[in-house]
C-alpha cells in the first residue's frame, strides 16, 4: 500500500515561510502563523492515528517550526511599533523620518 501525503503539509509550509516574510506587517504574520499551527495540529492528530499510512512528517514538522518562528518574529515587531508609538508618539516618528531624508538629500549633494 502506497503512503499518502499529510493533507496539510505542503499549506503548512508556506504559511510558515509566509509568516516570516509578513512578520514586519503589523501582525499579518501572526495570523498566518496561527493558521499554520491550527493547520499542522489538526494533521499531527491524523498521523498519530495512523502513522503507518502517512509520509510527510518531516514537511509538516519544519512547517510547524517556521511558524512558530513568524509568529515570534511578528510578536516582537508587533510589541515594538507600539512601544514606540507609545513612548515616541506619531509625531517623533514623524519628524524621525524627516531629519533622516533631509540627511541623505544632503549625502547624495555632496
Amino acid at each position: 500500500m502506497e503512503k499518502q501525503k499529510l493533507p496539510n503539509a505542503t499549506s503548512v509550509i508556506i504559511l510558515g515561510i509566509a509568516s516570516i516574510l509578513t512578520c514586519c506587517c503589523y501582525g499579518i504574520g501572526i495570523v498566518l502563523g496561527i493558521v499554520a499551527l491550527f493547520l499542522a495540529k489538526k494533521d499531527i492528530a491524523a498521523y498519530n492515528e495512523n502513522p503507518e499510512i502517512y509520509s510527510g512528517y518531516a514537511n509538516l514538522n519544519t512547517g510547524k517550526i517556521l511558524s512558530i518562528i513568524g509568529i515570534i518574529l511578528g510578536s516582537i515587531y508587533l510589541i515594538f511599533v507600539i512601544y514606540l508609538y507609545t513612548v515616541v508618539g506619531e509625531d517623533g516618528i514623524k519628524d524621525f523620518q524627516q531629519n533622516l531624508i533631509e540627511k541623505m538629500k544632503q549625502q547624495q549633494e555632496q
